[in-house]
């Protein structure tokens, strides 16, 4: 496992743009939220390309991705949007690259692929968070989460997590998840973290419950839920009845006698709360707590 070096006030964040296109006065503000921060902003030249429904073509995208690793004072990496097209880069991504400069990479959504991909080639520890279009509306609580898991070396703990219990249970073991969308396309592929022994984290936008189930069931038929320690379910933002998604949570996970928990304010809702990819936690779903066992940056 790599750990990245922490963000300093002053330091150099890098923007790219591996999926979706981004319009540019969507993403001023987001730019501008940066500086106002401290920090000086580098934007990748393509950042702000579009192919149909790509930022740009591929090569582009990933010359930029690849020139953010490269680049030695840029030290942390920020994903202007989602949408779709991290998955076309994972194959040609140089892995060797990232793990000679580790550096932060922040996104979620269609970046779920693309931190995936990264923990499981290299071992970098990646974070599920806030992307740059979103951070002006980004309640200032999730705000200093963000800030306290990419800038402290003091693990962050949910003391009072957000959210309820479906199940009760306590459960020690790495963080691993993201959109449930693109973690169903990772089986197969060589990009797939095991989730084996890990607390795995979901969430998901615009996706009508029997999807969710068809996507749940495919990932049991793969056998990709074998063996995870405990289950936190964000956000389920336009994804119908909160108690039905809960019901088919239970039906899928309870079975495993795992601590589940729901609610939680991470994914596509307002809050987004940065989890990382790789690091030991212990959750709680007996107190409701989540609490890191050790350090997201050095």
């Amino acid at each position: 496992m790599i750990k990245p070096s922490k963000l300093k006030p002053g330091d150099v964040v890098g923007v790219v743009s591996p999926a979706g296109p981004v319009n540019r006065n969507e993403l001023d503000a987001g730019l501008h939220f940066l500086k106002t921060k401290g920090y000086t902003v580098h934007v990748a030249p393509h950042v702000y390309d579009r192919q149909e429904y790509l930022a740009g073509n591929d090569e582009d995208r990933l010359s930029d991705l690849h020139d953010m690793f490269r680049n030695t004072e840029v030290k942390a990496i920020f994903c202007s949007r989602g949408g779709y097209g991290s998955l076309r880069l994972l194959d040609r991504i140089d892995y060797d690259l990232i793990r000679k400069n580790p550096k932060i990479i922040v996104g979620y959504s269609d970046m779920t692929a693309l931190l995936a991909a990264i923990f499981k080639k290299t071992g970098l520890i990646t974070f599920h968070g806030p992307m740059v279009k979103g951070l002006p509306s980004l309640p200032e609580t999730a705000w200093q989460t963000l800030v306290q898991m990419i800038s402290s070396e003091q693990p962050a703990s949910f003391r009072s997590m957000a959210g309820y219990p479906l199940q009760g249970g306590k459960a020690t073991g790495p963080i691993m998840g993201g959109n449930l969308s693109l973690i169903c396309r990772l089986p197969g592929t060589p990009f797939m973290p095991s989730l084996a022994g890990c607390i795995l984290f979901i969430e998901d936008r615009g996706e009508a419950l029997y999807r969710l189930d068809r996507m749940l069931t495919h990932l049991t038929l793969a056998g990709s839920l074998e063996g995870i320690k405990g289950l936190i379910a964000g956000q389920f933002i336009d994804c119908g009845e909160p108690t039905a998604i809960d019901r088919l949570i239970k039906e899928r996970f309870s079975p495993m006698n795992i601590p589940i928990a729901a609610g939680f304010p991470l994914g596509h809702g307002p809050e987004n709360t940065t989890l990382p990819l790789g690091v030991l936690a212990e959750l709680d779903t007996d107190v409701m707590t989540l609490s890191l066992l050790e350090s997201t940056v050095v």
